[in-house]
Formats: C-alpha cells, structure tokens, sequence
C-alpha cells in the first residue's frame, strides 16, 4: 500500500510527468481508485481512463522541452497531500500550481490541480 507522500510523487511524475503511455498506465493503475474523481481548470473527470486522457492531452499539446517538477515540499497528512509543481523548460516553468490529493486505502480518491495566478 502506497503512503501520501508516495502517491503524490507517483502523480506528478509516473502519470502526468511521464510521456511513456505504458509507463503512465501502469503508474495509474497503482495511483488512482477506480472512481477517482480529477478537477482541474477544465473542468471534473471520473476514472483512471479519465485522467490518464487528461495527461496525455497535457503531454501531446506541450513542446518536448517541457518538464513537471516538483517546486516546493510536499505537505502531508494521514490521508491528504497537496504538492507544488512547475511545468515548462527546465528553470524556466510556464505555469506553476498545486496537486491536492485524498487518499483511501492506499490509492487516489481525489485529484484538484490548482494553478497559481498569472
């Protein structure tokens, strides 16, 4: 079973850091419960397949130099964990924002990204 802190790494870099389509399923399926509920600027999508269509239209639409990575601690409890990310060329992010996570029985019930204000 998969702590907070693990599950917030496996988000942000096996699924939404990850260009390998394999590579990003396989980490979904031990990330995510089967009704994992993802909201984001876009809007609210349920189940695996639902995000993992969410990180690919990420990846697709992003020029190759463009990395996520994490941009501060991660704050941690029992069964939440937010984590603060960047994403664009390396040390230079176009975007900055947060992942807020809930965690039951060891997987992602809920996923909310947030962005930082332009």
């Amino acid at each position: 079973m998969s702590t907070v802190a693990e599950l917030l790494r496996l988000n942000l870099h096996g699924v939404f850091g990850n260009r390998d389509a394999a590579q990003r399923r396989e980490a979904a399926a031990r990330a995510y419960s089967p009704g994992v509920v993802l909201t984001d600027p876009e809007g609210t999508v349920v189940g695996p397949e639902a995000v993992l269509s969410s990180a690919e239209r990420l990846l697709k639409d992003a020029p190759e130099e463009f990395v996520l990575v994490e941009d501060g601690p991660a704050y941690i409890s029992e069964t939440t964990g937010v984590l603060p990310w960047a994403f664009g060329p390396a040390g230079a992010p176009a975007v900055r924002g947060l992942d807020l996570i809930t965690v039951d029985d060891g997987a992602i019930t809920s996923l909310t990204v947030l962005l930082a204000e332009a």
